[in-house]
């Protein structure tokens, strides 16, 4: 199996953001047990894409996209945003996600802090980034502790919250 992460370019930038909207929503759904109009809205990962220092990769499996993910990288910080990251479903549970993260880190040597978020919902995601990436949990928005830089609007939590973890490889 070959696996590879490319920077997206515009040909896949429709699919990536179906995939990822497909993938963040089934997630959702499965979870909440009923249907819900788009959890992750096109805007989002407009906002993502067009932020100062992103970076869109696709991850591209014996010549699939199979997933992707969105870095906004700060080199004069050393700092990281892992803003998007996602395996397309179906694909779930081949260690793709793993080899995504793993990529990101190779390809940015220079970042000495990631940061990223996640719903208090999504027990595999909170494993993921905990036990496979090795992130530590630094905080928990919720509605009596809201994240300052979450819309109003937001409904990709379910109303549970969010974890936001941290990495912080200067002391690992």
């Amino acid at each position: 199996m070959t696996f590879k992460l490319e920077v997206l370019n515009l040909a896949d930038a429709k699919q990536f953001k179906i995939d990822a909207q497909d993938a963040f929503q089934k997630g959702f759904e499965e979870y909440f047990g009923k249907s819900y109009s788009q959890i992750l809205p096109e805007s989002d990962i407009d906002n993502s894409l067009g932020s100062n220092g992103a970076i869109a990769y696709k991850a591209i499996l014996d010549g699939t996209m199979v997933g992707g993910a969105i870095v906004v990288v700060d080199i004069e910080r050393k700092h990281g945003s892992l803003d998007l990251l996602y395996v397309r479903s179906g694909e779930q549970g081949k260690s793709i996600g793993k080899r995504i993260w793993q990529e990101l880190e190779r390809r940015h040597p220079e970042i000495k802090v990631w940061e990223t978020c996640t719903p208090y919902f999504d027990k595999r995601n909170i494993h993921f980034y905990v036990n496979v990436c090795k992130f530590h949990i630094v905080e928990f928005y919720h509605p009596r502790h809201p994240d300052p830089a979450t819309p109003n609007d937001f409904i990709g939590d379910g109303g549970e919250g969010m974890f936001k973890f941290r990495k912080d490889l200067e002391i690992i």
